[in-house]
């Protein structure tokens, strides 16, 4: 590889097309406020670079952003772009990653409005994110170790493995099919509604009216705090360890508990069978 060193770039398409290069410690910003500075880049790693000028790396193919930062100004830093690692890197665009395929982001930390939508195939590893709108209509996602915050999570996804996460959101996973959460924390209000096989194994679920219109739900060895008005036409089969507050015209299955406040069956609009269970204790001798 070649190599581009301490420079500074502000003009547009400053590196435009490079090919098989390495660009550390540069700095992209300046007076010319150029866009586009690494658009439909191929096979090349940007190391210790800072970024401070709009859409920076549109189009790009079989790249690692290494240790790097983008702030507000880049907007949209990364889109269309695929076979690329986002590693140790700190990132504040509005919009990162848009329409992007294949790619890792490992031990980063972001803000970003909208980040992740429309991709396919991402990684996301031991990371700590900030997103109103996050990961919109993408697939094929693994998450383990990540600390995400914001509202309006996990929409219209499809094909979800997550593990040892903090999700602290509202409206998470709503229209979401073949999602698994293992050995999570997962807060806030109005959690999965209308997801198709959401399945939720050793976690801990905070928040008022969980999981309601639901289609083949499964909680295994979960608890549930501060949940009322849970799995109201849903079909649901639930193991949970603790106390619900309250559970509401479950359409189909079985929930069982050590404990429910209270079981509302009435004012249902559709055919509601669902059954409850309080678990059975057994006193050792």
């Amino acid at each position: 590889m070649r190599q581009i060193i301490d420079k500074t770039f502000d003009k547009e398409r400053s590196l435009y097309h490079i090919k098989n290069t390495e660009v550390l410690n540069c700095r992209f910003a300046g007076e010319a406020d150029g866009e586009s500075v690494l658009k439909e880049c191929r096979n090349f790693r940007v190391k210790n670079c800072s970024f401070s000028l709009r859409y920076p790396m549109w189009h790009a193919k079989k790249f690692e952003l290494l240790e790097s930062s983008m702030d507000d100004l880049t907007r949209a830093p990364i889109w269309y772009s695929k076979d690329g690692v986002i590693k140790d890197c700190e990132i504040d665009g509005v919009k990162t990653l848009r329409e992007c395929k294949n790619i890792s982001v490992d031990g980063c930390k972001i803000d970003s409005i909208e980040f992740g939508w429309r991709c396919k195939n991402l990684k996301i590893t031991n990371s700590r994110i900030n997103a109103v709108y996050f990961l919109f209509e993408t697939k094929d996602v693994e998450i383990e170790n990540l600390d995400m915050s914001g509202k309006y999570s996990f929409q219209y996804m499809k094909n979800v493995h997550i593990k040892n996460s903090k999700l602290d959101t509202k409206d998470a996973f709503w229209h979401s099919k073949n999602i698994v959460v293992e050995n999570s924390i997962v807060k806030g209000e109005y959690l999965g509604w209308f997801s198709d096989n959401l399945t939720l194994i050793n976690c801990k679920i905070i928040g008022t009216q969980p999981l309601c219109y639901c289609k083949n739900l499964k909680l295994i060895d979960c608890e549930m705090i501060d949940t009322d008005l849970a799995f109201e036409y849903s079909d649901v089969e639930a193991q949970i360890n603790g106390h619900i507050i309250s559970v509401k015209n479950p359409k189909t299955g079985l929930i069982v508990a050590d404990s429910i406040g209270e079981i509302i069956r009435e004012d249902a609009v559709l055919k509601c069978s669902g059954g409850v269970q309080i678990r059975e204790h057994r006193l050792s001798a």
